[in-house]
């Protein structure tokens, strides 16, 4: 009874850990992917007299070159001098030319976050007074088009023919070395091998243009592929190429010398192979630990050595998972996958997950911070989604440890009572075979009773491998355990494609932290603009309820005061960034004298930027100001706040 209800509890606890994460709410630096805090001229002023430079300020350090930092003026021309430089910290500087005229000036950003991953973005501001602009930047996408779409599947086939290589390696070492001598397995870790090393290569030559201009023509410019070379990522592909040679090697002895060898040499072999393996496995891993999320921002020497550590624990999990299923469907009928060796893979299995949960427990309060990052980040909402996928893998994971363990029950029944009919063929068809080899051996070579001998003994052993795995199929718990590891690899896809889109994806940490900054950098400039000149500035919260369709939008009024007044309207992503929506229509109600509303239709002027002039307010009192936004054809809601007006 106790060991009925121990594998349930280990189960139960297992998924809790897995579907709560455990997040520990606290502050701390950002952990990754760099963004936009501040700006100087900020987004949307408009100053009197034209700046000598442009600075913008990032949540981290990350690299330039000339065209990182651009300023273009109405007519789209660059008005800078092209030479980005670190002023502070993580401030940085472009100069501008002098005597620019009035007008609206655009800033576009494209930089490489320490993290390894690109960020752009673009904002406006005026000199003297705004004006239209032929400049058309959407909310731009670092990394975006096919470059970046043929990067994403590059890191999606380098993190399979990691797990795939690795482990299928440690199942055929630890769990089943019988496995050396089985061709399809060998076929498996070798294609995991190439696909890794391919995708490698694709993806230091596609590095350059995905950080940079994002045109497929540049994937061979090797101008950009030795500036690669220099970065820390450029790096890092190098070293894992290094490492693959040495991977090469471990599994031609595996494959190769170490199915003839035999007793004290074996076990020697099998230690070396099992300490050799592991160092080159864990700098493979590492090849992502040190140039991606876990480099940067908090605890690094903890990060690093937890994300090789779940590297690791997952793709000898789902590694070993692979190479089961294909031994399970493919192994030859005289070498069947024995129980022993599946038992051997569940209790592997088990001590990987108790690994991935810890481990991504800590990654996940890392990249969070906070309980509200979950719903309000688009990293947390994959983050939840990859944790209810980890927990529907866990859920048949233990339906295929009940199969094993039923499988291991009836191995000793079944081959008792399989020996004497199996003794019996066994006697009759080495009968059948050395009847064939006399006849074939009395004929004469090349002769019809020769050829006729050799036909039938091929048929012969054709029937006996049809009845072993007829014998072998038949087996109900064999059965069981295939499906069930077929459906634990299906899922073990979607969760690999979701940790990918993740590994791209800016932390909730960082994003908070950057809208945060963004609405205190707005607030001040608010403050200060009230202050000089009796402007308005009202923040309002929107979410029309559709994809995509959560934002703020900002109106300032200036003066904010009766008759004539200047109305700007910027509308913003949570994160900050400007957010370019279809429509935005503004209505001024007084409803303790029974005016409105007034309608006002705004022109567009750049991305996330809206204007009016000569917006009337006719008496002085406490004015209703509705915004009503539209993110798509049928997505809008109507949003305001109420301001006192003269």
């Amino acid at each position: 009874m106790t060991q009925t209800i121990a594998p349930r509890v280990r189960m139960l606890v297992l998924l809790f850990l897995a579907v709560t994460g455990a997040l520990l709410a606290g502050a701390g630096p950002a952990s990754a992917h760099a963004a936009l805090t501040g700006s100087d001229p900020a987004q949307g002023v408009v100053v009197d007299k034209a700046p000598t430079q442009v600075s913008l300020t990032f949540s981290e350090t990350v690299s330039m070159n000339d065209d990182s930092l651009r300023v273009l003026d109405p007519k789209g021309t660059r008005v800078d001098t092209g030479k980005p430089s670190e002023v502070s910290g993580t401030t940085y500087a472009v100069q501008l030319h002098s005597g620019l005229p009035d007008g609206t000036y655009t800033v576009t950003y494209q930089v490489v976050s320490a993290d390894s991953h690109p960020v752009a973005g673009a904002y406006t501001f005026s000199i003297g007074s705004p004006s239209e602009t032929s400049v058309s930047v959407s909310d731009q996408e670092a990394g975006g088009g096919v470059v970046g779409w043929l990067y994403g599947f590059g890191r999606y086939a380098s993190y399979a023919g990691f797990i795939v290589m690795t482990g299928g390696a440690a199942f055929v070492l630890a769990c089943w070395q019988r496995g050396t001598g089985v061709q399809v397995l060998q076929r498996l870790v070798v294609a995991g091998w190439v696909t890794m090393t391919a995708a490698t290569l694709f993806l230091l030559l596609l590095r350059g243009s995905y950080t940079s201009s994002g045109k497929a023509g540049d994937v061979f410019d090797l101008d950009l592929l030795g500036e690669v070379l220099q970065t820390k990522t450029g790096a890092a592909l190098v070293s894992r190429l290094l490492l693959l040679s040495a991977a090469a090697l471990f599994i031609a002895v595996l494959f190769g010398a170490y199915d003839k060898r035999e007793g004290e040499e074996k076990r020697d072999l099998t230690f070396g192979l099992a300490i050799g393996g592991t160092v080159v496995a864990a700098g493979l891993a590492a090849s992502w630990a040190m140039a991606e999320h876990a480099s940067t921002g908090l605890q690094p020497g903890i990060a690093m050595p937890v994300d090789v550590l779940h590297l690791l624990a997952v793709a000898t999990w789902l590694g070993g998972l692979t190479a089961l299923l294909v031994a399970l469907y493919r192994a030859p009928a005289d070498r069947p996958v024995e129980a022993p060796a599946a038992r051997r893979f569940s209790r592997l299995a088990f001590s990987s997950v108790l690994v991935v949960v810890a481990t991504g427990t800590y990654q996940s309060w890392r990249q969070l911070g906070s309980w509200s990052a979950f719903t309000d980040t688009r990293y947390g909402q994959l983050l939840l989604l990859k944790i209810g996928l980890v927990a529907l893998l866990v859920g048949v994971a233990w339906i295929s440890r009940r199969w094993t363990a039923q499988l291991a029950d009836t191995t000793t029944e079944e081959a008792v009572r399989k020996s004497a009919p199996e003794k019996e063929h066994v006697t009759a068809s080495a009968g059948t075979t050395d009847t064939a080899k006399q006849s074939s051996g009395d004929a004469e070579p090349g002769s019809t009773s020769a050829k006729r001998a050799a036909q039938l003994a091929r048929q012969q052993a054709a029937v006996d491998a049809t009845r072993q795995k007829r014998l072998r199929d038949s087996d109900t718990h064999r059965f069981g355990l295939r499906r069930s590891v077929l459906a634990e690899a299906g899922v073990a896809v979607v969760v690999l494609a979701v940790t990918t889109v993740l590994t791209s994806t800016e932390p909730g940490r960082t994003e908070q932290d950057a809208a945060a900054a963004n609405r205190a950098s707005s607030s001040s400039s608010s403050s200060a603009g009230d202050s000089a000149s009796g402007a308005l500035t009202l923040d309002m919260s929107f979410d029309t309820g559709g994809t995509d369709g959560k934002g703020v939008v900002s109106v300032d009024l200036d003066p904010a005061r009766t008759g004539a007044n200047e109305m700007h309207v910027y509308v913003t992503r949570p994160n900050g960034r400007a957010f370019d929506v279809p429509e935005v229509k503004v209505a001024f109600i007084l409803e303790g004298k029974d005016i409105g509303p007034l309608p006002v239709v705004p022109d567009h002027i750049t991305t996330g930027h809206w204007s009016a002039d000569g917006v009337q307010i006719p008496i002085a009192g406490e004015w209703e100001i509705s915004v009503t936004v539209r993110t798509s054809d049928i997505d809008q809601v109507t949003v305001s706040k109420n301001a006192q007006i003269g």
